[in-house]
């Protein structure tokens, strides 16, 4: 009997092979209490599992697999600093000491009330570092139960095999050789995990958040994976495997035509040149942006240097990072977010705590609410202006007073600058975001004031048709082609570009092929997107004529009704 599941795309591409299930013992944790004499001893089991978990890890990063993705150093540093956390590594020893319980269960509650915060984040890559932190306490658990840290390798060397998984990390990822599977499957998991960064690398198909997906598949049984759809059928009849076949003959030959692009500008028939830039997290990322022939970052979100750690990151450090991704683009465009985090943060020991985060204190208003850290981080970025073309870009910017704040907050950084004789780029551009309806519907004071804008699609359509995207219940609702949020969109572009200001997208909807043609249509020349997305954009603006592309924009601007827009959406994409 065939069955279809549906999960989260992660990576593109046909996939068909046997299921082989890599094997998945739940970690139950037992709460009992110690007698007092043997606290002591429970507190060393403890220390001794952590620096086993801290040596593993650190073997892995110093014998670093020729086949790890450029992010694999990125993910290992980040499981290091959830291991250094004190959430992690000293409140469990006290909550031991304190109330005589197993270390087992104290690291359980200290990993319950982490994945509470970052559950809280609105973010979606922030939200989804939840699963680092459960990925790390779990090697933890494995080393206090007498377990290696490590996953059996496969057995089967069929380079068609098909990786099943509940979840896995991205160690245990590569050291299973992926090389040997053909696509990877997981129950749990999303788009912006590291394991899903770590596949997308790997250049395989995977879906992600399946659910059933293990418990649902026998050993060897036949499977189709369509990663861009995020669907996968097993024991597909005759006529659906001769189709998937197909697809997936057309698929490799596509993706063969998109690498040979890389040094082909992004121009259109008619004639118009079209910026195609690249958003990071992290400046090992660089790597993959030279890969695909990105002519710039049109986001580089700052907040990676915050996770996951009690010392916040000091002028010093932050000033190398960003010195490093500017010089790394030699003279390209560098645009740096600063950072951009929710309200239930802890800095500096100082708890917050919002009712709806993604209404509360978070972005600039958190900048400006705490005035050193903000200080701090505009010193930094303002030092490594000097080392290329690099832009400061603000989030969650709503109206005049927030904008006259910033700049007043960076003029008197330049002056600090000025007095202690450090060098700046005093010319350095200052953009802001567009993600809330109120800077949509006030973006006269914007291109009077700031020197570039770049819309933030996920929040702009999230806030205008008040849905909150990461609930399973109204997520349904989240439409970017609903009226509202296209005539802010064109509105938005056509103000911008009136005033002859720079303007980009650098939201989801940037990286969405269907969606390439309307936004050129409403005069969008500058994406920003992920380095992964950036051939089939390119593709699609080769193939596209702004003439025959304005028009039916126009028209799809002027629709009303879902069933008419996607329509035209349909026609415009033919």
């Amino acid at each position: 009997m065939s069955v279809k599941l549906h999960g989260i795309p992660v990576s593109g591409g046909i996939a068909i092979g046997h299921a082989h299930l890599l094997s998945h013992t739940t970690l139950e944790v037992a709460h009992y209490v110690l007698p007092k004499k043997l606290v002591v001893e429970e507190v060393a089991r403890f220390d001794t599992s952590l620096e086993s978990t801290r040596t593993g890890l650190l073997a892995l990063r110093n014998n670093r697999p020729v086949q790890a993705a450029a992010e694999f150093d990125s993910f290992l540093e980040l499981h290091l600093m959830i291991l250094a956390d004190t959430h992690i590594s000293q409140a469990p020893r006290e909550m031991i000491e304190r109330e005589h319980c197993n270390a087992e269960w104290a690291l359980k509650v200290q990993m319950d009330a982490l994945v509470t915060q970052f559950e809280s984040f609105e973010d979606a890559y922030l939200r989804d570092r939840k699963t680092d932190v459960v990925q790390v306490v779990e090697r933890i658990l494995k080393t206090l139960a007498g377990q290696s840290g490590h996953v059996p390798r496969a057995t089967r060397h069929n380079v068609s095999a098909i990786l099943i998984a509940h979840d896995i990390s991205p160690a245990d990822l590569i050291q299973l050789r992926p090389q040997q599977f053909t696509a990877i499957l997981t129950d749990l998991g999303g788009a912006t995990s590291h394991t899903a960064i770590i596949v997308r690398g790997l250049n395989k198909p995977c879906v992600m958040g399946l659910h059933q997906a293990r418990k649902l598949t026998q050993e060897n049984e036949l499977l189709i994976v369509d990663g861009t759809q995020g669907v996968v059928i097993i024991n597909p009849d005759k006529q659906t495997l001769a189709e998937y076949k197909q697809r997936q003959n057309h698929w490799e030959k596509a993706q063969q035509k998109l690498r040979l692009l890389k040094s082909t500008p992004a121009i259109t028939q008619d004639g118009t040149t079209i910026e195609l830039h690249a958003n990071i997290e992290w400046p090992h990322d660089l790597a993959e942006v030279h890969a695909t022939g990105a002519t710039g970052i049109g986001l580089f979100r700052s907040e990676f240097l915050f996770l996951n750690r009690d010392n916040l990151p000091d002028e010093e450090e932050q000033f190398e990072a960003y010195r490093s991704v500017v010089k790394g683009m030699a003279g390209k465009p560098v645009t740096i977010r600063t950072f951009d985090l929710g309200a239930d943060k802890q800095i500096n020991g100082a708890q917050r705590v919002a009712n709806n985060p993604a209404l509360g204190l978070r972005a600039i208003r958190l900048c400006l609410t705490e005035p050193a850290l903000f200080h701090t981080q505009l010193r930094a970025l303002l030092r490594a202006s000097v080392y290329g073309n690099m832009k400061i870009l603000v989030p969650m910017l709503s109206g005049t007073n927030e904008i006259n704040q910033t700049l007043k907050f960076i003029a008197d950084v330049k002056t600090s600058l000025d007095r202690e004789h450090i060098p700046y780029n005093p010319d350095t551009k200052i953009g802001g975001m567009i993600e809330i309806p109120a800077a949509a519907l006030a973006l006269n004071a914007f291109t009077k004031k700031m020197d570039f804008l770049s819309v933030g699609t996920n929040d702009l359509i999230q806030y205008t048709l008040a849905i909150d995207r990461t609930d399973e219940d109204v997520a349904h609702l989240y439409d970017p082609l609903h009226p509202a949020v296209l005539h802010l969109l064109e509105h938005i572009i056509s103000t911008a570009n009136k005033a002859k200001m720079e303007i980009s997208v650098c939201g989801e909807m940037a990286g969405e092929v269907a969606y390439t043609r309307l936004l050129l249509g409403f005069g969008l020349r500058q994406f920003s997107m992920n380095t992964a997305q950036l051939p089939g954009i390119k593709h699609r603006i080769l193939h596209t004529n702004l003439a025959d592309t304005m028009p039916i924009a126009q028209k799809i601007l002027r629709a009303d009704d879902p069933i008419k827009i996607r329509e035209l959406l349909d026609r415009l994409n033919a």
